[in-house]
C-alpha cells in the first residue's frame, strides 16, 4: 500500500507546488517546461521505452501530436485552476475527468452501458456542476468567477481527453512507455518553443521548481504503474484508492492547511465526486 500512497502523495504534491508558485513568485510555464525534460529522462531511464517502435507505419502520430499540445496546455490550465479555485476543487475536477473516457466508450465506441455506470456518470456530472458553482463576491474582479469555472472545466475536459488519447494509442498497438516518452518529448518541445518565442528571462528558482515538478509528475505515474504490478489481481483497489485518495488528501491539505473556503455546494460536489467513483468501482 505504501507504493499507492506515494503515487497519491505525488499527485497532490504537484497541486501544492502549483499552489505556492504564486507566493514564491515562480513562473510556472518555465517550471512546466523543465518538468517535461526531467519526466522524459526519468521515463527513458526507469521505464526503458523503445522509441524506435513508434516508427512503425501504424503509429497514429496525430494522436501523439495532440498529446504534445494538450499536455502542457492542460498543465497550465491546472496551474490556473489551483491558483484561482484552490487544490480541493482542482483535484476533484481532475479526478472526475475519468468519466469522460467512460462516456466516450458509450457514445463513440458503442460499448454497452450498465445501470451502475450511467448512475455514476450522472452523479459525476452533478458533482462537476457543484464544483463549478462559485459564490458571487462583490469585491472580485469582473469575470473572475467565470474564469475560475472555465479553468476547472478545462481541467475536466482536458485530462479526460488525454486519457482517451492514451487509450487510443494502446489500441493502435503502441507500448505505453514509448508513447509516454514521445508525448513528454513533444510536450517539452512545444512549450520550450512557446517560451523561446516569448523570449522569457530564465531564472534559477523556476528551473529548480521544474526539477521538483518533474520528479513529482513522473513519480505519480511510475508508482501508479507499480501499484498495478503489485496488485495485478486487484485493479479495483488501485483504481478506487488512487482517485478517492487524491480527492480526500487534496481536501485535507487544501481546506486544512491552505484554509481554502468551500461553499456547501462545493463541499457537496466533492462528496458526490467520491460517491461517483465508488459507484464506478467494478463489482
Amino acid at each position: 500500500m505504501i507504493i499507492l500512497f506515494i503515487s497519491i502523495a505525488c499527485s497532490v504534491a504537484v497541486s501544492v507546488l502549483l499552489k505556492i508558485a504564486r507566493r514564491r513568485n515562480l513562473q510556472i510555464d518555465q517550471a512546466i517546461a523543465v518538468n517535461y525534460v526531467i519526466a522524459a529522462l526519468l521515463c527513458l531511464l526507469v521505464l526503458r521505452p523503445q522509441p524506435a517502435s513508434l516508427l512503425a507505419p501504424a503509429t497514429p502520430w496525430w494522436i501523439l501530436a495532440l498529446l504534445g499540445v494538450l499536455l502542457p496546455t492542460i498543465f497550465l490550465a491546472m496551474a490556473g485552476a489551483v491558483r484561482h479555485a484552490g487544490i480541493v476543487l482542482s483535484d476533484a475536477a481532475q479526478r472526475l475527468s475519468l468519466f469522460i473516457p467512460l462516456m466516450a466508450s458509450f457514445l463513440l465506441f458503442n460499448e454497452q452501458a450498465s445501470a451502475s455506470k450511467l448512475a455514476g456518470i450522472a452523479m459525476a456530472l452533478v458533482a462537476l456542476v457543484c464544483l463549478l458553482m462559485r459564490k458571487r463576491d462583490s469585491s472580485a474582479v469582473p469575470g473572475e468567477t467565470l474564469k475560475t469555472a472555465g479553468l476547472l472545466l478545462a481541467v475536466w475536459v482536458g485530462y479526460g481527453t488525454i486519457d482517451i488519447l492514451f487509450k487510443q494509442l494502446a489500441k493502435a498497438g503502441a507500448a505505453f512507455s514509448s508513447s509516454l516518452f514521445a508525448a513528454f518529448v513533444l510536450a517539452g518541445m512545444i512549450i520550450f518553443l512557446y517560451l523561446i518565442i516569448r523570449r522569457v528571462n530564465w531564472q534559477r528558482r523556476n528551473i529548480v521548481a521544474g526539477l521538483v515538478l518533474g520528479l513529482l509528475n513522473f513519480g505519480n505515474i511510475y508508482f501508479y504503474i507499480r501499484a498495478h504490478q503489485v496488485f495485478p489481481d486487484n485493479p479495483t483497489l488501485v483504481f478506487s484508492a488512487m482517485n478517492i485518495g487524491v480527492i480526500s488528501l487534496g481536501t485535507l491539505i487544501g481546506a486544512g492547511i491552505f484554509r481554502e473556503k468551500l461553499s456547501l455546494v462545493n463541499a457537496l460536489g466533492v462528496a458526490l465526486a467520491i460517491g461517483a467513483i465508488v459507484i464506478l468501482i467494478p463489482r
